[in-house]
């Protein structure tokens, strides 16, 4: 256990969440689902039992760096702040290189911090044999979540169902990696048997997927590799604002995943979803008997069904004749938006951004 370590990604904006999900507290720190905890704080919670919770680091952004001490109550020294946004390949090579210069022989898993997973009985599980494998192994290890529908939302991951690793259940050699598909793409691949939802979660040790920086994001290697011997010092900040300058924006699963020889996937189903829209979160809220979805809020709803609604604590509202709308209001900001169109949220917050100002923002 003791060369374990989590590193968790929570820079992201959330902005597919506005106006709930904003820059001063994106939606990894709202307690959206109406549980009592705060999405970063349930990830937190489901890995406490997997690796020590003194292994456990957070990249973050600069302003939230704060907040992340606050819910979690973690060492603020395993707080990493990111000066820029790049992307999730700059920022698992700043944690594990600050995860290495501590230990040089950590296995480390890599998680999201807003995504929900509902049985952590089989996520436990599967973790611990996630850690065994990538211990023992030079690889990069990823968990393919089985699909239950042809979602386009999502990337895919192509497993090689014929070529089990002996001695684990269910893992196996990644064939190919997918970008969301169109529909018709989806269901086919849903037909084929041998496609899982990519979950955005890795576990390898830290040499082998530095090895992978080192062949296939070589720029990025080294600019942090050039300053190895600065993390966990005072000049660790000073460092990482001129490295952060010099690296490109570019997703981990796109600069190694896709291009790496040695990646094997656990298949399993695990309650997953990455709450990454309002109509996800619609999946997984509870209903009333017309199907509305409404979220730690009270509305009166007559001919109207399929809508998701959020409320800020003390109001009401009335809702006649909508069917599968989105009914968000943050305190100053009310969203009303079909749920066919959210797609177009960014778009509307560009919009009020550039007319009314960051304050809504």
């Amino acid at each position: 256990m003791k060369n374990r370590y989590l590193l968790i990604m929570a820079g992201g904006v959330g902005s597919r969440f506005w106006p709930i999900s904003r820059r001063e507290k994106a939606k990894q720190f709202l307690d959206i689902l109406g549980k009592g905890e705060t999405l970063i704080q349930m990830t937190y919670r489901r890995f406490r039992d997997i690796c020590p919770p003194e292994n456990i680091y957070v990249v973050t952004n600069e302003d939230s760096g704060d907040t992340v001490v606050s819910q979690l109550g973690i060492d603020a020294d395993h707080v990493l702040t990111e000066p820029l946004r790049r992307n999730t390949a700059p920022c698992i090579a700043y944690g594990v290189f600050r995860i290495m210069s501590e230990n040089p022989e950590a296995v480390i898993a890599v998680a999201p911090s807003d995504h929900l997973i509902e049985k952590e009985d089989e996520f436990r599980q599967v973790m611990n044999e996630a850690f065994r494998f990538a211990s023992e192994n030079d690889a990069l290890l990823t968990l393919g979540i089985r699909p239950d529908r042809p979602e386009t939302g999502y990337g895919y991951i192509q497993a090689d169902t014929r070529q089990p690793v002996s001695g684990y259940e269910s893992l196996l050699k990644v064939k190919a990696f997918t970008e969301k598909p169109q529909l018709a793409m989806a269901k086919l691949f849903i037909e084929s048997g041998d496609f899982y939802w990519n979950s955005g979660i890795f576990i390898w040790k830290a040499t082998a997927i530095l090895e992978s920086y080192s062949m296939h994001l070589p720029d990025i290697f080294h600019t942090f590799n050039d300053g190895r011997e600065l993390f966990s010092t005072p000049e660790e900040k000073k460092f990482i604002m001129k490295a952060y300058s010099q690296c490109s924006s570019i997703s981990v699963d796109y600069g190694i995943m896709e291009k790496a020889d040695n990646v094997y996937v656990i298949c399993t189903d695990l309650g997953w979803s990455d709450l990454g829209t309002w109509s996800a979160l619609y999946l997984h809220s509870a209903h009333d008997k017309n199907d509305n979805a409404v979220v730690n809020s009270k509305a009166f709803t007559y001919n109207s069904e399929g809508n998701i609604i959020s409320l800020p604590e003390g109001k009401v509202a009335v809702v006649q004749g909508l069917d599968d709308y989105i009914i968000i209001d943050s305190g100053d900001v009310l969203l009303i938006v079909s749920r066919e169109e959210e797609q177009n949220i960014k778009l509307y917050l560009e919009d009020v951004g550039r007319e009314s100002g960051d304050k809504y923002l």
